[in-house]
């Protein structure tokens, strides 16, 4: 029974606390730059832009002596590289106002949250914003508002400039260019999409295609690993339990038995 009781403790432990107590692991140098790109976002959001100007430098500092021992593909490289000097351009130009510099910094915040993160990513949570945004652009489109539909349109691509970058971290190649024409088809043919059947299928498509990919990206949240460990577990016990009460039958069998004999 002692046997039983560890295997059930064991089952329990590892289902119910949190993988951080299971593993304590210390903080690793690409969580270290994850903080400092929120931080950097934080202080941007709070107008102290001196601060995030030298945060984001300390990130640069900090990346290229880290770069050295983790390799990255050349996409990552050039999404992330851009992402942060666009972020950088932004903190330093003061013709641009909160707003912008907000989200040339959340860009970059999200394109490095992108590389860390190993379920659901930080640009998921764009979801609702993207949507609303993009219904917007549906509306005005079906009602022939040209004046609306060209606000909202606006809109719409402000917003998903903010994840595009990370988008391509996160998904195959062929599903982001299609992506990516679709919406460049309905920023460069404007006034089609207000004039032609055609055209409002495109913006069909494309609300379907975003649906997609949130619903894609959401669907398995949890760590692949905690279900394998979840199941390996399980049938342990069960194999466990199985096999004792087998043998406590068995043992009930033959002390039957031995009565009988005896009588």
């Amino acid at each position: 029974m002692k046997f039983i009781r560890f295997f059930i403790t064991a089952f329990l432990f590892l289902i119910l606390v949190p993988q951080p107590f299971i593993a304590l692991e210390s903080t690793s140098p690409m969580n270290e730059l994850d903080d400092i790109s929120d931080q950097a976002l934080q202080m941007t959001k709070a107008g102290r832009y001196e601060e995030a100007k030298h945060l984001l430098v300390y990130f640069s500092d900090e990346f290229a002596s880290m770069s050295a021992e983790r390799s990255f593909s050349m996409d990552e490289l050039r999404i992330l590289t851009i992402s942060h000097n666009l972020a950088l351009e932004s903190i330093n130009q003061t013709s641009l106002d909160q707003e912008q510099k907000v989200n040339a910094v959340t860009k970059f915040r999200l394109v490095m949250d992108a590389l860390n993160s190993q379920h659901q990513p930080l640009w998921v949570e764009m979801e609702d914003p993207i949507m609303e945004a993009f219904n917007g652009v549906k509306i005005a489109a079906e009602k022939g508002n040209a004046e609306d539909y060209q606000m909202t349109l606006n809109v719409f691509l402000s917003k998903y400039n903010i994840i595009q970058p990370s988008i391509k971290l996160d998904i195959p190649v062929e599903r982001a260019q299609i992506l990516d024409t679709r919406i460049s088809y309905l920023d460069h043919y404007r006034q089609d999409v207000m004039e032609g059947e055609e055209s409002m299928s495109e913006l069909t498509a494309l609300e379907t295609d975003l649906h997609k990919l949130f619903e894609n990206m959401t669907e398995d949240e949890a760590d692949p690993s905690i279900w394998w460990v979840i199941i390996s577990t399980g049938s342990i016990i069960v194999s466990t339990l199985s096999y004792v009460g087998w043998r406590k039958y068995k043992g009930q069998g033959e002390v039957k038995k031995s009565e009988r004999q005896k009588n």
